[in-house]
């Protein structure tokens, strides 16, 4: 079934990532694309500047990542980057927008990131069929050379953990689209044995804009710990779901009203797509950066956003969870065997099946399970049943109580919870 999707720059900025595509190479260079690096270090040290933080889903510094491959590739035979396309979140839509819309965006971001870690093969790495397409046509018109560099195009079948680095790097070297054991992990040892730098799309993007307008320009918009604007995908809440371009530090309560949806109706939010876990009612007074929605012991993660209004927080968990179960990549047994556990309590919670000592065992497996996989998948579902019982404890105790009305009348029981499918899109840039 198609579903309309709303794309949307935050009012009074002028967008950095969204565009009315699909962006020709004519347009993008017109605009200031591909613009020759005289000095890669000067750039990583306007990277530093910048602030620019991974939007993949860590957070993690994208200079401290590049320095990191430049200096362990100097010890080895040459680095690879890789941008990885593979957005396993269903709730997430960010990045397949932009590799169907603004591919030469990322492309030049991959070019950079080559030039600065002196790579010697870029890869980019995807498993939306359109978005494969958009790409390998933006890749001809460069006739396959980013200055200097081969780029190819590798497509994958889409899978919760197919995105996870190790996974991406497994499928590189010829293997299946399944996560590896660390150590090593790439920037140490990657694609062909090399220091890889492993970097999501709209980080790269992000890069592209940083190398036209300059490390102050990227920090205009958002806070001194969370510069720049950040893609959200906001699904929930009875709306048709919406991909925003936003300053990091807005007020949640803000983009609620955006999004046409009462604060007064919000029980919560399902974040950083299935990863984050739930937060309660107080995200109705957070702002969204990094800092503030780890106060609230959650994450923006990939930036999806969904806001639970009708639908139970018992009822999401106990299908994220469901989902982990079945995505997982089964080969680590924790992972197979907790997620199975710890989506049956949930499911059974939600039914109304569940005691007091199902919980306990809940509450123990969501701490000693974590980090026990070879991915991050076993530490989500840790992180999906670990917000349940902390953020909602008295919703948690009525279905004990086998008191939920909501449950009880007809529970939220999606496959996918608030996937977005389509990118038919009502464009307001």
């Amino acid at each position: 079934m198609t579903a309309e999707l709303t794309v949307a720059a935050w009012p009074g900025i002028t967008p950095r990532l969204l565009r009315d595509g699909p962006e020709a190479l004519d347009t993008y260079r017109q605009a200031g694309g591909y613009a020759p690096l005289a000095d890669p270090d000067h750039l990583l040290t306007e990277v530093d500047a910048s602030g620019l933080l991974g939007r993949g889903g860590a957070a993690f510094p994208m200079a401290v990542k590049l320095r990191t491959v430049r200096d362990n590739g100097r010890e080895a035979a040459g680095t690879v980057v890789i941008a990885n396309g593979e957005e396993g979140e269903p709730a997430s839509i960010k990045d397949r927008w932009l590799l169907r819309n603004r591919p030469h965006a990322v492309l030049d971001g991959l070019r950079l990131a080559a030039e600065i870690v002196g790579a010697d093969r870029a890869v980019v790495y995807v498993s939306d069929p359109l978005a494969a397409e958009r790409v390998g046509l933006a890749i001809a018109e460069l006739s396959g050379d980013l200055d200097g560099v081969a780029v190819e195009l590798l497509t994958v079948t889409p899978g919760y953990v197919a995105g996870e680095e190790t996974a991406a790097v497994h499928v590189v070297n010829g293997g299946p689209a399944k996560p590896t054991d660390k150590p090593p992990r790439p920037f140490e040892e990657g694609v062909a044995g090399k220091p890889t730098l492993i970097s999501n799309v709209e980080t790269l993007a992000h890069l592209a804009y940083l190398h036209q307008h300059s490390a102050q320009a990227f920090r205009e918009l958002g806070t001194d710990s969370s510069p720049g604007t950040f893609l959200a995908t906001i699904t929930g809440a009875g709306r048709v779901p919406a991909l925003y371009e936003l300053p990091h530090g807005i007020a949640f309560a803000d983009l609620l009203t955006l999004h046409g949806v009462s604060p007064d109706s919000v029980r919560g939010a399902l974040m950083g797509g299935y990863f984050a876990g739930l937060v309660n009612r107080d995200i109705v007074g957070a702002t969204l950066d990094h800092e503030s929605i780890r106060a609230l012991g959650s994450g923006l993660g990939c930036g999806a956003i969904g806001i639970l209004t009708d639908d139970c927080p018992v009822a999401v968990a106990a299908s994220v969870l469901a989902y982990f179960d079945r995505e997982n990549a089964g080969q680590c047994g924790s992972c197979f065997n907790g997620t199975a556990a710890m989506a049956a309590v949930a499911v059974g919670l939600r039914d109304g099946n569940a005691g007091q000592e199902d919980l306990d065992r809940l509450k123990r497996w969501s701490v000693v399970l974590r980090g026990r996989g070879a991915c991050a998948t076993l530490d989500g579902a840790a992180n999906v049943a670990a917000s349940l019982l902390a953020q909602f404890p008295d919703l948690v105790q009525r279905h004990l109580e086998n008191g939920c009305q909501n449950c009880r009348s007809g529970a939220f029981t999606a496959a996918r919870p608030y996937e977005v499918e389509s990118l038919e899109a009502v464009v307001t840039v």
